[in-house]
């Protein structure tokens, strides 16, 4: 068991200065080291970003989703982290639930934990993202890596810091999720699945272009096939 681990929380951020303040203000209040990657937003995201108690790494051109973790997880790997936490700005994930994400590492030694919407709780996941690009995400995962998870898309994670090396993100975009999970299961790391919540309502992803993550559920499927 781990005893009083460092949790550094890495969220990438592009363009979100509508949802930011609400998501940092909840973190604040529950945790410490918040490194915040701005991926060369165009908005008052930075702005927003510098009125909390944070780390701030600004990109100076947008790289991609990918890209801003990895900034991200080589900070926190320098700077004495023993868990890295990812999460979105965009609000649809819940701060309460990071609790569930890091637990398994703390209290049974897991590598890397998964967010997963097709456990016990019950996201309202769109109809199309639901029965059609997932079971393709899902279908590319298993045919090119030999992943057989519930949610191989989720970007909601935590892993043991000392992993970063081996987990290093070399996809800039939309594919980051699939080579974390290659990468993963190629180290033959110890991986747990547990149920979270995702917020489509408010902050929903769509076909070709997304508010938050930045990118649609087809730029994802194509990232997949192509950038192998």
């Amino acid at each position: 068991m781990l005893q009083n681990p460092k949790i550094f929380i890495i969220i990438p951020a592009y363009n979100e200065e509508e949802n930011i303040s609400p998501v940092l203000t909840e973190l604040t209040q529950k945790y410490n080291n918040i490194i915040v990657i701005d991926d060369s937003s165009t908005d008052n995201t930075v702005q927003i970003a510098k009125k909390f108690p944070i780390v701030l790494i600004k990109h100076k051109i947008n790289r991609g989703q990918g890209a801003a973790l990895q900034t991200g997880n080589e900070y926190a790997f320098n700077n004495g982290a023993d868990i890295i936490v990812h999460f979105d700005a965009d609000g649809q994930f819940l701060v309460e639930e990071i609790k569930d994400i890091i637990q398994p590492i703390i209290r049974e030694n897991y590598d890397v934990v998964l967010g997963s919407r097709f456990l016990e709780k019950k996201s309202k996941m769109p109809w199309f993202k639901k029965n059609i690009l997932f079971p393709m995400a899902r279908l590319v995962n298993k045919i090119f890596g030999g992943i057989n998870l519930k949610d191989p898309q989720n970007g909601f994670r935590a892993f043991q810091a000392h992993l970063t090396p081996k987990l290093k993100m070399q996809q800039d975009g939309s594919a980051h999720c699939s080579e974390f999970l290659y990468k993963a299961f190629y180290h033959q790391l110890k991986i747990k699945e547990v149920p979270i919540t995702v917020d489509y309502e408010k902050y929903g992803q769509g076909l070709f272009s997304g508010k938050g993550r930045g990118t649609g559920g087809l730029k994802i499927i194509k990232d997949l096939i192509f950038k192998k």
